[in-house]
């Protein structure tokens, strides 16, 4: 196979009251009789697109996908004025994924995540292992205050100039700080002037450190949308200012408690927001695991050997009679 499957329409899909005032969308896809699976799109924010569907063989599963509060078609939105972060965190969305386990009658899942979705699917899988099958993870990330830190601050090394910019987006007095808590700040101003150019310069940032592979920075096409790009800035900074909520390391520290569910990590070894280092010191931890690293591929799903190795990946956990 070439290329993606073929293009899906979900067979079933609603809105799950998770508690504290949100409502999670969920969509079910391909065969309600196959191999139950769930994705943990990126972020955080950026939803889980129909792009998602087509890494799965339809015959062989069960397709779980849903927006994570705050983005996609759950409510309220972040793009909102007035929304409120305070019951958004990593360990809300964890008990969201387990509501949803439970409302669709799975016992057990293969999970499938993303650069953040990365993220959330370690954290899930070592709070809740009896209902992992296996874990399939790209653009793999930790979210450590390392790792913020890094694409906040070290990278302009790399990016000098872009740097300064996004730098002096925030003001003097806190430029020396959390980058991510004083952009969080700026995106909720009351003033939308200052919420719009807040959100603009954290996404031209994001353009220019996550397009690497061979070619110069260039737009997002997602980011001309005004609510979108407040989606995607004020949750990404909630997430980043707080390091996801969870103790420094604790997800490599805790990578050992997945010993027994396969595991495949697929990387870019062009993946400057993510270094390679950060998949290959997991892999270390986790007995089972296999880590498959891509000479082509910067972060994300942006070149066919990364889109080839996670249908190869995931048609290989598929029922043995289907493969």
């Amino acid at each position: 196979m070439t290329g993606r499957h073929p293009e899906i329409e979900p067979y079933d899909r609603g809105l799950l009251d998770v508690g504290d005032g949100h409502f999670v969308h969920w969509e079910t896809c391909g065969n309600p009789d196959g191999k139950p699976a769930v994705v943990l799109h990126g972020g955080p924010g950026s939803g889980c697109t129909p792009g998602w569907r087509r890494y799965f063989d339809p015959v062989a599963y069960r397709i779980v996908l849903f927006d994570q509060r705050n983005c996609g078609r759950s409510t309220p939105h972040a793009g909102e004025p007035t929304v409120d972060l305070s019951a958004n965190t990593t360990h809300h969305l964890i008990a969201d994924i387990e509501r949803l386990r439970g409302l669709l009658g799975i016992d057990r899942w293969l999970v499938f995540g993303g650069s953040w979705g990365s993220t959330l699917g370690l954290a899930y899988a070592q709070r809740h292992p009896d209902r992992v099958s296996e874990l399939v993870l790209f653009s793999v990330a930790t979210t450590t205050r390392q790792e913020v830190d890094w694409i906040t601050r070290s990278m302009g090394r790399v990016f000098p100039e872009e740097w300064a910019r996004f730098r002096d987006g925030v003001p003097v007095a806190e430029r020396d700080g959390n980058l991510a808590a004083a952009y969080s700040r700026l995106l909720h101003d009351p003033d939308p002037a200052v919420r719009d150019r807040a959100a603009r310069a954290w996404c031209a940032w994001e353009d220019t450190h996550v397009a690497t592979a061979g070619r110069p920075p260039r737009p997002d096409p997602r980011f001309a949308d005004p609510a979108l790009r407040l989606c995607v800035a004020r949750l990404v900074t909630h997430y980043w200012a707080n390091a996801a909520w969870l103790d420094e390391d604790v997800l490599l520290r805790g990578a050992g408690t997945l010993a027994g569910i396969p595991g495949a990590l697929i990387h870019g070894r062009l993946d400057i927001s993510s270094p390679a280092d950060i998949p290959w010191h997991l892999h270390q931890a986790w007995p089972g695991s296999t880590l498959t690293l891509l000479d082509d591929t910067a972060h994300g799903a942006t070149t066919q050997s990364m889109v080839q190795a996670l249908i190869t990946t995931l048609n290989n956990f598929r029922p043995h009679l289907l493969r």
